[in-house]
Protein backbone atom coordinates (compact mmCIF):
# COMPACT_ATOMS: atom_id res chain seq x y z
CA UNK A 1 0.00 0.00 0.00
CA UNK A 2 1.03 3.45 -0.44
CA UNK A 3 0.45 4.78 3.25
CA UNK A 4 4.25 6.42 3.33
CA UNK A 5 3.98 8.90 0.70
CA UNK A 6 -0.05 9.65 1.14
CA UNK A 7 1.02 10.34 5.17
CA UNK A 8 3.74 12.80 3.41
CA UNK A 9 1.45 14.59 1.11
CA UNK A 10 -0.95 15.18 3.94
CA UNK A 11 1.57 16.71 5.76
CA UNK A 12 2.79 18.77 2.77
CA UNK A 13 -1.31 19.80 2.65
CA UNK A 14 -1.02 20.71 6.26
CA UNK A 15 -3.15 17.77 7.62
CA UNK A 16 -1.11 16.13 10.42
CA UNK A 17 -3.70 15.20 12.35
CA UNK A 18 -4.97 13.55 9.87
CA UNK A 19 -1.85 11.75 8.59
CA UNK A 20 -1.41 10.30 12.33
CA UNK A 21 -4.68 9.04 11.92
CA UNK A 22 -3.94 7.14 8.81
CA UNK A 23 -0.82 6.13 10.54
CA UNK A 24 -2.86 4.66 13.41
CA UNK A 25 -5.67 3.22 11.13
CA UNK A 26 -3.34 1.83 9.02
CA UNK A 27 -1.72 0.10 12.61
CA UNK A 28 -4.62 -1.54 13.82
CA UNK A 29 -6.74 -4.06 12.51
CA UNK A 30 -9.62 -2.31 14.16
CA UNK A 31 -10.10 -0.38 11.48
CA UNK A 32 -10.44 -2.94 9.11
CA UNK A 33 -14.29 -3.59 9.16
CA UNK A 34 -15.08 0.18 8.44
CA UNK A 35 -16.02 1.37 4.93
CA UNK A 36 -13.98 3.99 3.55
CA UNK A 37 -16.36 6.80 3.99
CA UNK A 38 -16.31 5.63 7.81
CA UNK A 39 -12.50 5.83 8.29
CA UNK A 40 -12.26 9.10 5.96
CA UNK A 41 -15.21 10.50 8.08
CA UNK A 42 -12.83 9.61 11.32
CA UNK A 43 -9.69 11.66 9.80
CA UNK A 44 -11.78 14.27 8.44
CA UNK A 45 -13.07 14.58 12.49
CA UNK A 46 -9.71 13.61 14.18
CA UNK A 47 -8.09 16.81 11.58
CA UNK A 48 -11.34 18.88 12.98
CA UNK A 49 -10.78 18.09 16.53
CA UNK A 50 -7.10 18.92 16.65
CA UNK A 51 -7.25 22.64 14.85
CA UNK A 52 -9.96 23.31 17.07
CA UNK A 53 -7.61 22.22 20.02
CA UNK A 54 -4.90 24.34 18.75
CA UNK A 55 -6.87 27.05 17.86
CA UNK A 56 -8.39 27.47 21.46
CA UNK A 57 -5.00 26.99 22.98
CA UNK A 58 -3.58 29.75 20.82
CA UNK A 59 -6.61 32.11 21.47
CA UNK A 60 -6.23 31.62 25.31
CA UNK A 61 -2.58 32.30 25.21
CA UNK A 62 -2.92 35.39 23.15
CA UNK A 63 -5.62 36.59 26.13
CA UNK A 64 -3.23 36.49 28.57
CA UNK A 65 -5.62 35.53 31.34
CA UNK A 66 -4.33 35.67 34.54
CA UNK A 67 -6.02 32.99 35.99
CA UNK A 68 -7.31 30.00 34.28
CA UNK A 69 -11.42 30.56 35.32
CA UNK A 70 -14.60 29.20 33.66
CA UNK A 71 -18.20 30.68 34.45
CA UNK A 72 -19.19 27.16 36.31
CA UNK A 73 -16.64 28.17 39.13
CA UNK A 74 -17.98 31.59 40.09
CA UNK A 75 -19.92 31.02 43.45
CA UNK A 76 -23.07 33.00 43.26
CA UNK A 77 -24.10 32.11 46.42
CA UNK A 78 -21.70 34.90 48.32
CA UNK A 79 -22.90 38.39 48.19
CA UNK A 80 -20.81 40.76 46.04
CA UNK A 81 -23.42 42.60 43.95
CA UNK A 82 -23.53 39.89 40.74
CA UNK A 83 -26.11 38.47 39.68
CA UNK A 84 -26.20 35.27 37.91
CA UNK A 85 -28.59 35.77 35.30
CA UNK A 86 -26.82 39.08 34.20
CA UNK A 87 -23.11 37.18 34.44
CA UNK A 88 -24.79 34.51 32.38
CA UNK A 89 -25.87 36.14 29.63
CA UNK A 90 -22.77 38.25 29.08
CA UNK A 91 -21.32 34.45 28.91
CA UNK A 92 -23.13 33.77 25.91
CA UNK A 93 -21.13 36.31 23.95
CA UNK A 94 -23.71 38.94 22.99
CA UNK A 95 -21.74 41.84 23.74
CA UNK A 96 -19.29 40.36 21.59
CA UNK A 97 -21.84 40.10 18.47
CA UNK A 98 -22.49 43.69 19.39
CA UNK A 99 -18.54 44.97 19.48
CA UNK A 100 -19.14 46.02 22.92
CA UNK A 101 -16.16 45.87 25.73
CA UNK A 102 -16.21 44.62 28.97
CA UNK A 103 -15.02 46.82 31.87
CA UNK A 104 -15.22 44.58 35.76
CA UNK A 105 -14.89 47.59 38.58
CA UNK A 106 -15.77 47.08 42.33
CA UNK A 107 -13.87 46.69 45.70
CA UNK A 108 -9.48 44.68 46.19
CA UNK A 109 -11.26 41.06 46.99
CA UNK A 110 -14.61 40.33 45.21
CA UNK A 111 -12.87 38.36 42.42
CA UNK A 112 -12.96 40.68 39.39
CA UNK A 113 -9.80 39.67 38.32
CA UNK A 114 -11.83 35.88 38.51
CA UNK A 115 -15.16 37.19 36.69
CA UNK A 116 -13.01 39.14 33.91
CA UNK A 117 -11.04 35.99 33.25
CA UNK A 118 -13.69 33.93 33.25
CA UNK A 119 -15.69 36.14 30.91
CA UNK A 120 -12.78 36.49 28.38
CA UNK A 121 -12.21 32.13 28.50
CA UNK A 122 -16.32 32.20 27.39
CA UNK A 123 -15.59 34.24 24.47
CA UNK A 124 -13.01 31.88 23.74
CA UNK A 125 -14.92 29.35 23.55
CA UNK A 126 -17.11 30.66 21.72
CA UNK A 127 -14.74 30.89 19.07
CA UNK A 128 -13.72 35.08 19.47
CA UNK A 129 -10.43 36.03 20.39
CA UNK A 130 -10.10 38.32 23.60
CA UNK A 131 -7.70 40.55 25.80
CA UNK A 132 -7.86 40.53 29.55
CA UNK A 133 -6.20 43.73 30.39
CA UNK A 134 -6.30 45.96 33.79
CA UNK A 135 -7.30 49.55 33.12
CA UNK A 136 -3.95 51.04 33.97
CA UNK A 137 -1.95 48.93 32.04
CA UNK A 138 -4.07 49.52 29.07
CA UNK A 139 -3.72 53.65 29.79
CA UNK A 140 -0.27 53.27 29.96
CA UNK A 141 0.45 51.72 26.68
CA UNK A 142 -2.06 53.94 25.24
CA UNK A 143 0.00 56.97 26.62
CA UNK A 144 3.11 55.72 25.91
CA UNK A 145 1.91 54.43 22.28
CA UNK A 146 0.75 58.44 22.28
CA UNK A 147 4.16 59.67 22.77
CA UNK A 148 6.04 57.28 20.17
CA UNK A 149 3.66 57.72 17.39
CA UNK A 150 2.08 54.06 17.77
CA UNK A 151 -1.40 55.12 19.01
CA UNK A 152 -3.28 54.45 15.78
CA UNK A 153 -1.82 51.29 15.69
CA UNK A 154 -2.34 49.88 19.14
CA UNK A 155 -5.84 51.41 19.03
CA UNK A 156 -6.61 48.90 15.64
CA UNK A 157 -4.85 46.54 17.65
CA UNK A 158 -7.00 46.51 20.51
CA UNK A 159 -9.86 47.26 18.52
CA UNK A 160 -9.59 44.80 15.38
CA UNK A 161 -12.09 41.62 16.25
CA UNK A 162 -10.41 41.57 20.14
CA UNK A 163 -12.56 42.27 23.16
CA UNK A 164 -10.81 43.55 25.90
CA UNK A 165 -12.65 42.14 29.20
Amino acid sequence: MLTTPTIEGLHALKLPAMAAGLAEQQASVHYNSLSFEERLGLLVDKELTERESRRLERYLKAAKLRTNAVIEDIDFRRRRGIEKAEILGLAECAFVRNHHNIAVVGPTGVGKTFLACALANAAVRHGHTALYLRASRMLDELAIARLDGRFARLTARLGANRRAV
